[in-house]
């Protein structure tokens, strides 16, 4: 078939194929823009998903109403369409515009098939209706939903550039089992290698807990008393300062793992004999708004 983006929609006899070379237009300069901004413009893969969170499922949730734009990816035709679902190839013409005269016709049409994990669904099958459907400006869509069951919370904003560190989230969640442990406690790191030096913490903690009580201590033990008695608190003192409305894009762990480190600095350089990490954490950030020392970055 001759490559329809590259004909004017005046050559064409069928509606819905007006309406496909104005889809592959939008795909066409959203991938220009993707690019000079340097940002992915690409679906989510369910597979990277699943492997990178670990999913727990699936669940049949029947058929349900959902919202077109919460559909960001898709099983095994993430690289037809972009994040819009805007189709990015032109070998998608044929099925796209059966779909579309369909949906002209106001011709029942199946339900999709979709999988849900958290806020995000995934399509299994019906990839081009739901396109006809962003098209089309629909905003909601029969689905047949199979929910799978995550670690960390996803919402509209997921792209595949952000698994990786959800993945490290995931990990650090199955080996201390906290989102078990401490339920109220969402603890999300975007500082390089900060998973591993929470369990490096964690680990310490556990070892003085065990000098100090003379007996062993358990992991989970340890783990559910350095939540409540050293993570939590210092959690709140930060929360209370209102000092993260100045990191923005920064989160409370990323502050608590600075704090850390300002502890650090002020027992080595004898600043102090001893001081908790509550009090760092204060000391810390009086001494960020005073600009006594910089920004960590």
């Amino acid at each position: 078939m001759t490559d329809l983006f590259n004909r004017a929609p005046t050559d064409m006899l069928d509606r819905s194929a007006g309406d496909f070379f104005i889809a592959r237009r939008r795909a066409f300069f959203s991938s220009i823009m993707a690019f000079l901004r340097r940002r992915p413009n690409r679906l989510l893969s369910f597979e990277d998903v699943r492997e990178r969170l670990h999913l727990g499922g699936p669940i049949y949730r029947g058929l349900q109403t959902v919202l077109v734009r919460s559909i960001l990816g898709s099983l095994n035709r993430y690289q037809d369409f972009d994040r819009k679902f805007m189709p990015v190839h032109s070998r998608t013409a044929n099925r796209w515009m059966r779909v579309n005269r369909a949906w002209y016709e106001e011709t029942g049409l199946p339900p999709v098939v979709l999988y849900k994990v958290g806020e995000v669904y995934f399509v299994v099958d019906g990839n081009h209706r739901v396109s006809v459907a962003r098209e089309q400006g629909q905003e909601y869509i029969e689905a047949e939903v199979r929910e799978y069951s995550v670690r960390v919370p996803l919402g509209a904003e997921l792209r595949p550039e952000d698994l990786e560190k959800l993945g490290a989230q995931v990990e650090f969640y199955e080996r201390t089992g906290l989102d078990r442990l401490c339920p109220q406690t969402e603890l999300h790191v975007t500082i390089l290698g900060g998973y591993e030096r929470l369990l490096e913490h964690i680990a310490a903690h556990r070892y003085f807990m065990g000098l100090d009580l003379r007996r062993p201590v358990g992991e989970e033990e340890a783990v559910t008393h350095w939540c409540k008695t050293l993570y939590q608190p210092v959690r709140r003192a930060i929360e209370e300062s209102g000092i993260m409305a100045s990191f923005p894009g920064r989160t409370t762990a990323d502050m608590y793992l600075w704090v850390m480190d300002h502890r650090h600095f002020l027992l080595e350089h004898k600043e102090t004999k001893s001081i908790g990490l509550v009090e760092a954490a204060r000391n810390f950030i009086e001494r960020l708004r005073e600009g006594e020392i910089p920004p960590p970055e």
